[in-house]
């Protein structure tokens, strides 16, 4: 059975694993309302039983994640180091990720300042009774606009084996990057060596990679159902119904228009047949709102969308550590949400500061544990908020997270299948009359 085979169907050859993962989400949700975090089973607690088991599907996921990234980019770099189009795929890359970013940071800004999430008379005395959120403030103490040099210079490790202990993605793809670009310069024995065993490595780790989706359906029950049933939203509806329904709205413009029309125009694909194919990682993105953890769905679902694996083993990985839409997005709405839930009058060049922290932001800490969280803090550092307004939105983060990391999950797979195109790679899923000019071409 073949990569793609196991990734269509179950091992029972009858359900597309897509589908395995909407019934996994919809029967978390029956177990969301049914039941609470009171809940226990046999004795234990059903909140940890769903703990136990999604994190070891997320322990599975992570597992492959340094592996499989250090095998792909260094086989990807060196299969295309020897092309002259190697510049020009690299700057392409960035140039799409800083565009589809950028559009994600004022979409979210064009519905917060539209919506006014923050002008409520709920938010306002939700504002002066906040929960307590010294805990997630622990987590960024000390944090300042400082860190975003320091993870920048992080790019160049001292030592790639600690930057693999630690996962520091933006170090190992720059290692990576260099290795794989020498690699291709040997000749003889030494290059034959290297390229085998690279190729094997990486192929092992598709294999691990297509054996853990076998389970990805009850991970994804776990993962979700242990959210449904942490998460206070009912409580909290009112006074956070305007801020979740600005951000919900904003992400689905930046998913189901932003990304469709670049699909469309740019790359002359149908979007909505590629949004099918990549299904299983958006899903997957959903579930364990990680788009580490999600990477080896991410490039799974590109080759089945027919991207050559030269295109996805260099883009994706990139985008992983680097493309952050959902987040950028949602820093954005965030911070001005925040702003008019304590009257801050923030001018026009106070939102243009927002909106080019948020890009930078998303960007620079993203190799940092509770990356949007230390983004958000030193934007509200900057504009002289109060940290502890954090505490605003916190309690249905979790649910927004799942959500926001499925558009930074589906901007990678976007920006993959836009260098693809305009690098001449011929799609199944391309619109079929621009097929026909193709094929006349």
């Amino acid at each position: 059975m073949s990569d793609q085979d196991i990734t269509e169907s179950s091992p029972s050859g009858r359900i597309a694993l897509h589908w395995q993962i909407l019934i996994a989400l919809a029967l978390a949700v029956v177990v969301g309302l049914v039941a609470d975090e009171s809940t226990t089973i046999f004795g234990a607690a059903l909140t940890e039983i769903f703990g136990f088991f999604g994190g070891l599907f997320i322990n599975a996921l992570k597992m492959i994640v340094v592996p499989l990234i250090v095998a792909s980019i260094i086989m990807g770099v060196r299969n295309m180091a020897g092309r002259e189009n190697f510049g020009r795929v690299g700057g392409k890359t960035v140039g799409f990720y800083v565009a589809t970013g950028l559009l994600a940071v004022v979409t979210g800004l064009v519905f917060v300042n539209v919506i006014n999430p923050g002008g409520g008379e709920a938010v306002k005395a939700l504002s002066e009774n906040m929960p307590d959120v010294s805990e997630q403030l622990e987590r960024v103490e000390g944090r300042d606009a400082g860190d975003l040099v320091e993870v920048i210079s992080r790019a160049i490790p001292d030592n790639v084996f600690a930057a693999a202990v630690n996962m520091e993605l933006l170090a190992l793809i720059f290692f990576s990057v260099v290795f794989g670009y020498f690699m291709a310069r040997l000749k003889g024995a030494a290059s034959d060596t290297l390229t085998n065993f690279w190729t094997g490595i990486h192929e092992v780790m598709i294999r691990i990679t297509m054996w853990i989706l076998r389970f990805a359906p009850y991970g994804v029950f776990a993962l979700v159902g242990k959210a449904l049933l942490t998460v206070p939203l009912i409580t909290l509806v009112e006074a956070l119904a305007w801020f979740t329904l600005t951000v919900l709205l904003a992400l689905g413009t930046h998913f189901f228009v932003t990304f469709p029309v670049l699909l469309r125009f740019v790359g002359r694909i149908r979007p909505y047949a590629y949004y099918g194919r990549i299904m299983p990682a958006q899903l997957m993105a959903f579930s364990t709102a990680s788009s580490s953890a999600t990477l080896p769905v991410t490039l799974n679902s590109a080759n089945r969308a027919g991207i050559s694996e030269g295109t996805t083993s260099f883009v994706l990985p990139l985008g992983a550590t680097v493309n952050m839409d959902g987040t950028a997005l949602f820093e954005c709405v965030v911070v001005i949400f925040i702003a008019q839930a304590f009257g801050a009058d923030l001018t026009v060049v106070d939102q243009f500061l927002v909106v080019l922290l948020a890009l930078l932001t998303s960007i620079g800490v993203a190799g940092i544990p509770a990356a949007s969280l230390v983004a958000i803090t030193l934007i509200l550092t900057v504009l002289g908020l109060p940290l502890e307004a954090i505490g605003l939105y916190i309690a249905v983060d979790r649910i927004l997270d799942m959500c926001r990391t499925s558009v930074n999950v589906t901007g990678d797979l976007t920006v993959t299948a836009l260098v693809a195109r305009t690098e001449g790679e011929e799609l199944p899923l391309v619109r079929a009359d621009e097929a026909g000019e193709e094929a006349a071409a």
